[in-house]
């Protein structure tokens, strides 16, 4: 990667339920040095609606410029109601704007995890533990286990940066070669939209 590309990480954690610790950890120390460590440039949160202050002691505490921003452009937002769709693709690989490939993290919500499937770069999902039900761990383990995305951990988020950078090589082979007629040159993403129906 040139010292003039962009690579984005987006974060979404959710318009309904807060997911504070998320928020956290994705402005702590550790993540921001991972996200580095893996040239990324800019980190993008949606924080949700109670998540701008966790994100605006962050901001105060570290001001553009200083060591504690790890050199990322650090930018967030509460709420978009036309969806998140133009920040997911922020992180799709543009040569003409020099932008590379990045990463998306997500709570576990169904709707943000299928929107970010569509986009067919790297996925982090990490499910909320304050929710009653375990339907996100659920849903997370699924979609790991298929192969389409990495289950985060809080305590452990680091690592889901690595593992995403695996999951970027692995993915690149996905339909696997020996799959006959089954030759879907846009992968995963592209069965997503056929099955769902979307349409671009």
């Amino acid at each position: 990667m040139t010292t003039s590309s962009r690579k984005v990480c987006f974060v979404t954690i959710g318009a309904t339920a807060p997911f504070d610790a998320l928020l956290s950890n994705v402005l702590d120390q550790p993540f921001l040095e991972a996200l580095k460590k893996h040239e990324y440039t800019t980190l993008l949160i949606q924080y949700g609606k109670e998540g701008q202050a966790i994100f605006d002691t962050f901001t105060k505490n570290n001001p553009s410029g200083s060591p504690g921003r790890y050199d990322l452009d650090i930018q967030g937002f509460s709420f978009k109601s036309e969806g998140l769709m133009q920040e997911m693709r922020s992180t799709k690989a543009n040569p003409a704007q020099k932008v590379v490939e990045g990463m998306i993290l997500s709570h576990a919500g169904s709707g943000s995890i299928m929107e970010a499937l569509r986009i067919g770069v790297p996925l982090v999902v990490v499910p909320n533990p304050a929710l009653q039900d375990n339907h996100q761990e659920e849903l997370a383990r699924q979609i790991a286990k298929n192969g389409w995305a990495v289950v985060g951990k809080l305590d452990r988020l680091t690592e889901s940066v690595q593992k995403a950078e695996k999951l970027r090589i692995s993915s690149r082979s996905w339909p696997p070669r020996n799959s006959g007629a089954l030759k879907d040159s846009r992968g995963l993403a592209g069965v997503v939209e056929d099955e769902l129906g979307f349409l671009d």
